[in-house]
């Protein structure tokens, strides 16, 4: 904690507002999201599909437009991308605790989502641009703060939520509503790096540009497979956990130990993580190395699939361990490797492309992990998804290694 501190403290204004905001803003998301469905399926009383539908709009609505909106980050500056984000999640979440009709649930929920793809681009390419050459290790900060918030926030819900989920709805939105505040009046205003002229290209015209840069892209798809392997945190794990527990209390304490572990590594391990591994290795070979330990995460799981509850939770729990540690690896080089790739160009733009492409990844390959658990289930064959999930994470590895060996990710070769 002294160390975090210390770092903390070392960094300009502008960044340490960023990192205690992000903490702020996933302690306010992650304590309503979680029980969202359940509100929905139960006190409302809507259908599966209702529920599918409110919840993918949500994920529609910020996944999708990542891309817009670090490309209005890059046009208008990342402060007043930030601030609107804020607003309109505090909008989305009040609205969720006054309304009941399915329309405007779908309203609210694509205006959470939506305020996500404002803010997200800008917050990370404005702390890229604060922190200059000290980027590695205030991103390995700001993960400190992400994780600490994704991990309070769920807590905090859960009392809130004991009593009314429509009070977590208006406790959520006075959150985003202080931090539209605390934006306005305290961060500095800071512009994109790119020039602001008449003559500057159009919207298409930049975008074109990003998906030119080849060595980015390929680098983008790769990454699809540390999130896709990283969310089965929130989808495989579970399952399993539900699975093999055999009561809904048992289930819910090896699933909370689970987000226990993750949480716990995370914010405990981050910064000595990134300075043991950027003191030995290159960045890529740091970001191959991590996703070989996401690869492995899966063995546990695959070797004990056939056991019973205790050894099968324990292999469920080593699993969650070796995922946060592969993640704690690559998030600091990968945010660094982006802006590297961009060559400090429409770094925010970069950044809602990168997410863009990894967010239909993630998708495409939770719809294929559901379906392969269930397939597999029934075919008798449980070790198939595990093996599968760690057959992906060893072809990403092998993926970023031979980047890394062409000497692409270090920017080099990134037109100007």
């Amino acid at each position: 904690m002294t160390q975090l501190l210390q770092k903390f403290r070392s960094f300009d204004r502008p960044s340490k507002l960023l990192m205690v905001n992000q903490f702020t803003i996933n302690v306010g998301f992650y304590m309503l999201m979680p029980y969202l469905a359940g509100y929905l399926s139960g006190p409302l009383g809507l259908a599966g599909w209702a529920v599918g539908l409110v919840l993918g709009v949500r994920n529609f609505s910020q996944q999708g437009m990542f891309l817009l909106g670090g490309t209005l980050a890059d046009r208008f500056g990342y402060k007043p991308l930030i601030v609107a984000g804020c607003v309109l999640r505090t909008v989305g979440f009040a609205l969720l605790s006054v309304t009941s009709s399915l329309p405007t649930l779908i309203i609210a929920s694509a205006a959470t989502g939506f305020a996500g793809a404002l803010f997200n681009p800008a917050v990370r390419a404005y702390l890229a641009a604060d922190s200059g050459e000290r980027r590695l290790e205030a991103f390995s900060v700001f993960n400190v703060f992400y994780q600490g918030g994704i991990l309070a926030g769920p807590v905090v819900g859960l009392a809130l939520t004991a009593v009314d989920f429509r009070l977590t709805c208006l406790v959520a939105a006075a959150v985003f509503g202080v931090l539209t505040v605390i934006q306005v009046r305290a961060l500095p205003k800071h512009e994109s790096a790119d020039p602001q002229s008449e003559e500057r290209p159009s919207v298409l015209a930049e975008w074109r540009t990003v998906a030119a840069n080849r060595t980015f892209v390929l680098f983008a798809l790769v990454m699809i497979g540390s999130y896709v392997l990283s969310f089965q945190t929130y989808l495989a794990l579970p399952m399993e956990a539900r699975r093999i527990a055999g009561s809904e209390t048992a289930s819910t304490a090896l699933i909370a130990g689970l987000f226990v572990v993750s949480g716990g590594l995370a914010i405990a391990g981050q910064l000595k993580i990134t300075a043991w591994f950027r003191g030995r290795w290159s960045p890529g070979t740091c970001l191959a190395i991590g996703m070989s330990l996401m690869a492995a995460a899966f063995i546990a799981p695959l070797i004990v699939a056939r056991f019973g509850p205790v050894t099968a939770g324990i292999g469920l729990l080593v699993s969650a361990g070796l995922l946060a540690v592969g993640t704690v690896v690559i998030f600091p080089f990968e945010m660094d490797t982006v802006v590297r790739l961009s060559g400090t160009r429409l770094v925010a733009t970069h950044y809602g492309f990168y997410n863009t492409i990894v967010g239909v990844g993630i998708l495409l390959g939770n719809f294929f992990t559901g379906s392969v658990f269930d397939l597999a289930r029934r075919a008798g064959w449980p070790e198939i998804p595990w093996l599968g999930l760690t057959v992906l994470g060893v072809v990403c590895a092998v993926g970023l290694r031979r980047l890394d060996r062409s000497r692409r990710l270090s920017g080099d070769l990134v037109p100007a």
